[in-house]
């Protein structure tokens, strides 16, 4: 009478085996990958700094800097005109300075709120938002081709008087006339708007906010 063996010698292990094998590894190894992905998906929101002083200043309008801007927060510290002049800006004198020239003729108004820009990616859509000088904004940007460019931006309608007031048209405006983008990745960090007209606007990490406390901002 023959004999049925259950396995033959040398027989692969059938697939639905080895899935279940594979869910038994992933499952014991899950635990201890959590830490490592929780910090890697931090460092995603940070932009990297240059570390190396000694070596030669990065170029801030490389294209690769510039899609590092998802998830940071901005103040504008300086606008200087294409003639080299430079506009007053509210909150200038609480601001982390660009330039010591910015904040003198940033100082008419040192009690005014400054002007902020906001890039989250957190929804999954990037979505832009701040305070113009008078009121708040929100609309999406795009990130391509080393430009930062923005979408219809909409904002709530106060009125106001003063440098706020006198700057939140422009700087709406300027929004939608952006020519280069440029990120400093050396200390301080800064990000750099060049307008069709010639005009910069040179923005800086907040004091106290999330880009600026966490390391390598």
């Amino acid at each position: 009478m023959p004999i049925r063996l259950s396995a033959r010698p040398g027989r692969r292990p059938s697939e639905r085996n080895l899935r279940l094998h594979a869910g038994r590894i992933a499952s014991r190894v899950a635990p201890f990958m959590a830490p490592f992905a929780a910090a890697l998906m931090l460092a995603a929101c940070k932009i990297p700094v240059h570390q190396d002083s000694s070596a030669p200043p990065p170029d801030p309008f490389t294209p690769a800097a510039t899609q590092l801007l998802d998830n940071t927060q901005w103040q504008l510290t300086e606008w200087k005109n294409a003639d080299g002049t430079l506009r007053a800006l509210p909150g200038a004198a609480d601001a982390p300075a660009a330039s010591t020239a910015s904040a003198a003729v940033g100082s008419a108004a040192p009690n005014a709120q400054a002007i902020t820009l906001d890039l989250s990616a957190a929804t999954g859509q990037r979505r832009a938002s701040g305070f113009s000088g008078c009121n708040r904004y929100s609309g999406s940007y795009v990130l391509k081709n080393g430009l930062l460019s923005f979408g219809p931006l909409a904002a709530t309608r106060m009125a106001c008087a003063g440098a706020g007031g006198n700057i939140e048209g422009a700087y709406l405006d300027a929004l939608t006339h952006i020519s280069r983008t440029g990120v400093e990745m050396r200390a301080p960090q800064a990000l750099y708007v060049i307008l069709d007209n010639g005009d910069r606007l040179t923005f800086m990490h907040p004091a106290g906010s999330a880009s600026a406390a966490q390391p390598g901002q």
